[in-house]
């Protein structure tokens, strides 16, 4: 099946808080409350994503979003400059109380249950592996790297590779590619 982005035209009618320039959304994207969305320049997301935005969702430019993800934003997700998410990582900044002190089904309104909101902040520099999953305040820092499959639940330290179940620190990470990022920036100038 081929890949089919929405026209500028499409994504200028969608709703958008801010849409930049450059901005390819595969059209089998699943955008809710699209008001909370705001895209800068040079972005990508690919198909079968879904933004559910009912708090604010900020993609900064260079940021692609590969096919299958899941970004659930009440309590805020910020993406910073060249981040990537690779297929079917789970970003939640909301979360039930699973200890068994409030009701955790969506059917009972939210007055009767305690949902706990934090933002996540995902840095520049930082790649994130296939099917992994960030939950409700993690900070991935400038430069940290998060292998596949992993569960992220605390703050990153910056340019560290990290894996795991539970998470941990396996090495420092390279910053030799912020020599060709540096020249792709001067480029587009």
């Amino acid at each position: 099946m081929k890949s089919k982005y929405l026209s500028s035209e499409e994504l200028k009618r969608i709703n958008f808080g801010k849409i930049g320039e450059n901005v390819l959304i595969d059209q089998y994207v699943n955008i809710t409350k699209p008001e909370n969305v705001y895209i800068e320049n040079n972005v990508r997301i690919d198909s079968f994503t879904n933004l559910i935005s009912s708090g604010k969702l900020y993609i900064s430019s260079n940021v692609h979003i590969s096919s299958f993800c899941h970004l659930v934003s009440y309590g805020e997700i910020f993406m910073d400059k060249f981040s990537g998410l690779s297929q079917g990582v789970k970003v939640y900044s909301i979360s039930d109380d699973y200890l068994g002190n409030e009701p955790t089904n969506p059917t009972i309104p939210s007055d009767f249950k305690k949902l706990n909101f934090k933002k996540i902040i995902i840095g520049k520099y930082v790649i994130v592996g296939s099917n992994s999953v960030i939950v409700p305040g993690a900070i991935l820092s400038e430069g940290s790297s998060v292998g596949a499959l992993s569960f992220v639940n605390k703050s990153l330290d910056p340019w560290y590779v990290y894996e795991g179940k539970p998470l941990r620190k396996i090495c420092k990470r390279n910053k030799k590619m912020l020599e060709k990022y540096k020249q792709y920036i001067n480029r587009e100038i």
